[in-house]
């Protein structure tokens, strides 16, 4: 069987690869899957173990609580996978760099990573520096493993694809896409337990609607992620040949 390498995919690494598709399997990922606009694969990264046992963790060196992934069973799950050139190795990791709208789409316009879920305390270092493996976190907090991470990086990645949205501007106007959070939507009914849609959005003047909601997402990032906000109204420096 041949894989189409003209289409996206996800290759996860797990020692779970029940978990999946699990979410992805619904809904617009659910669909774009199984209209072939995308593929997944999961691989058993216990298939790659060599002892009778199927071992594929061991203490930690220098002692410590858990265990730890071993570096050559995950360096020839690495192996063993389609890597195809070029294409982009991730591990899911508490310690790695945020994940963000900017670096999905980046993800979302290649052929689609390879992703390392960790188990247990972690895995090997050396099996990170090997295989050139990049850390990714979704946010500073811990869990039991890096599968429903890497659901939440891939659905993140798929909904950007040709074919998976309905309308373009449905990815083009949401939170983060340009650097700030989305702004209150709305629908019928005009009324809702003492609470009208504000008139300006159903007052037919698309540039008056357009900067209203301009406003709102400027006073939600403001307020809600200072962060984002200092970054978006930071001066860009421009460099001049000295």
């Amino acid at each position: 069987m041949t894989t189409d390498v003209s289409i996206w995919r996800a290759t996860v690494l797990t020692l779970f690869p029940d978990m999946f598709p699990g979410p992805l399997g619904v809904s617009l990922a659910g669909r774009a899957l199984g209209s072939g606009l995308w593929a997944l694969e999961a691989r058993d990264i216990r298939a790659s173990a060599t002892d009778k046992h199927r071992s594929v963790d061991d203490t930690p060196a220098g002692g410590g609580p858990g265990m730890v992934l071993r570096a050559d069973v995950l360096a020839a799950a690495i192996d063993t996978a389609d890597t195809t050139p070029g294409r982009p190795r991730l591990l899911m990791s508490p310690r790695g760099r945020p994940l963000t709208q900017a670096r999905v789409a980046e993800l979302a316009a290649g052929p689609g990573p390879l992703i390392v879920c960790g188990r247990f305390e972690g895995i090997d270092q050396r099996v990170i520096e090997a295989r050139s493996l990049e850390e990714v976190s979704i946010g500073d907090y811990v869990l039991s493993g890096g599968e429903i991470a890497a659901m939440a990086l891939i659905d993140a990645c798929v909904r950007l694809l040709p074919g998976v949205m309905g309308k373009l501007a449905s990815g083009t106007e949401e939170s983060f896409s340009e650097g700030l959070l989305e702004y209150p939507q709305y629908t019928r009914p005009q009324e809702f337990e003492g609470r009208q849609i504000p008139e300006i959005l159903v007052s037919g003047d698309h540039a008056k609607v357009a900067a209203w909601r301009l406003a709102q997402s400027e006073a939600l990032t403001k307020a809600r992620r200072p962060d984002l906000w200092a970054a978006k109204a930071a001066p860009t420096k421009k460099t001049t040949d000295g």
